[in-house]
């Protein structure tokens, strides 16, 4: 985990942003935990 700007959120994988919250991020609107995980699996698999 990494801090970063108000309002920011991204997860990466190797370096590579799978998921982020986008502009609306500083309103608190992040995706959702399911669109997150499947990011993260799909990234995976193509390791």
């Amino acid at each position: 985990m990494v801090s970063g700007r108000y309002g920011e959120f991204k997860v990466l994988v190797d370096g590579e942003v799978v998921a982020q919250s986008g502009t609306l991020g500083f309103l608190g609107v992040l995706p959702s935990v399911g669109s997150v995980l499947a990011a993260v699996r799909n990234r995976v698999k193509r390791s």
